[in-house]
């Protein structure tokens, strides 16, 4: 049976980044895109829905963000993860990223020290060096293709000046979705150095296995903690600019709504709430069959790689959409590994090194596309590498 996720959409010429861009950022010709981290797959009916009725209103000037909005986000936190939010908690951001730069901002001065388990997203080093701080890397300890905190090198590595920790839960690019005891013995890591945590946990509702909010596997973290979420990946709506940040710490909220403010972020387009409420109220089915699809995906996707291209290794990740390739297996560096892919197989992953050296023999490959899609992946990959 045909799933709805199975229907290819065009989007070249769409002025997608993903595919509009591919050929150039790469420098290849007839690419296919598979790196920037957004869904090949049309956005739910409710978010549609809610769309097409605040535009036949017809009038899009300023706006403000009405109960409705808050609304959404408390009791969306609350049926999917378990998480009771205050209304007076939730701040507006037009992105995450955006968001992790006012936090980084707000919680700590120039020169003090964030600590970052690597490899990780690129903005959680941009957000730190551009704002005159210091990143503190520390490696995840990767064993038998496995990730995990390395709490014996954290402990040796923070210093007096570390003001902050930046957390990627579920962790990107590495696909794990932590347990709530690694989570909790992280919390305690923090206390233990008075560490303020800026926990980006965007892709939370696309997990394989069970997500914990950072906080609730450790109360007392609850008011020493920014935690950044959105609809953006979890419903395809990245274009939108609409992001959920919760600070229970009064205190802590009012310096990010200083910082904020200051850039003038604060306010959100005519279509934000249209967009939040339409998903988070109306799209929780979609969801459930979305995350169905993604992981045959990730299923199949790893299962091919295991039979047919013996030099790639691949662990299935717990959460995103997101495959961490190791390709150390080629025996070529960087540069040739960048050739193969492009001017052979004909396609266009993130390199691995913009997450840190950690990630040099890696690349990132995004599966929240078609299932054709992805088989025409492992095509190109078999005519290239074999």
């Amino acid at each position: 049976m045909q799933s709805i996720f199975d229907q290819a959409v065009e989007r070249r010429g769409s002025g997608s980044v993903k595919w509009d861009r591919a050929d150039k950022n790469f420098g290849g010709t007839d690419l296919l895109p598979m790196w920037v981290a957004d869904m090949d797959f049309p956005a739910p009916p409710g978010v549609l829905a809610a769309l097409r009725r605040r535009m036949e209103q017809g009038v899009f000037g300023y706006s403000v963000l009405t109960g409705d909005y808050y609304e959404a986000v408390i009791g969306w936190m609350a049926r999917r993860h378990r998480c009771k939010v205050k209304r007076e908690w939730i701040v507006f951001a037009p992105g995450v990223v955006s968001a992790l730069y006012f936090s980084v901002q707000a919680v700590t001065e120039p020169g003090d020290e964030v600590l970052i388990s690597t490899p990780v997203y690129g903005p959680f080093y941009h957000a730190v060096e551009e704002s005159g701080r210091v990143v503190n890397r520390c490696p995840l300890k990767r064993r038998d293709g496995r990730y995990a905190f390395d709490f014996e090198e954290m402990e040796r590595r923070v210093t007096p000046s570390t003001r902050a920790l930046m957390l990627c839960s579920p962790h990107n690019p590495v696909g794990r979705v932590w347990t709530r005891e690694e989570l909790e013995e992280l919390g305690r890591f923090c206390l233990r150095h008075d560490l303020t945590v800026i926990a980006d946990e965007i892709h939370s509702d696309l997990v394989f296995r069970p997500h914990t909010v950072f906080w609730n596997a450790l109360p007392e973290m609850e008011q020493r903690t920014i935690l950044c979420t959105a609809p953006s990946k979890t419903f395809n709506l990245a274009g939108i600019q609409a992001s959920n940040i919760i600070i229970p710490n009064e205190a802590l909220r009012r310096r990010y709504r200083s910082v904020a403010e200051g850039h003038h972020a604060l306010s959100p387009n005519a279509f934000v709430e249209a967009v939040v409420v339409g998903a988070y109220r109306d799209s929780e089915a979609w969801l459930d069959e979305l995350l169905v699809y993604l992981k045959g995906n990730v299923d199949y996707f790893c299962a091919e790689v295991a039979r047919s291209l013996p030099q790639l290794r691949v662990e299935p990740p717990e959460g995103t959409y997101l495959a961490w390739v190791d390709c150390s297996g080629l025996g070529l560096s960087p540069e040739e590994r960048k050739r193969l892919l492009v001017e052979k197989c004909k396609v266009a992953f993130n390199d691995g090194s913009s997450f840190g050296p950690e990630g040099a023999d890696f690349v990132r490959v995004n599966l929240a596309c078609p299932r054709s899609t992805v088989e025409e992946c492992l095509r190109r990959l078999r005519t290239g590498c074999l």
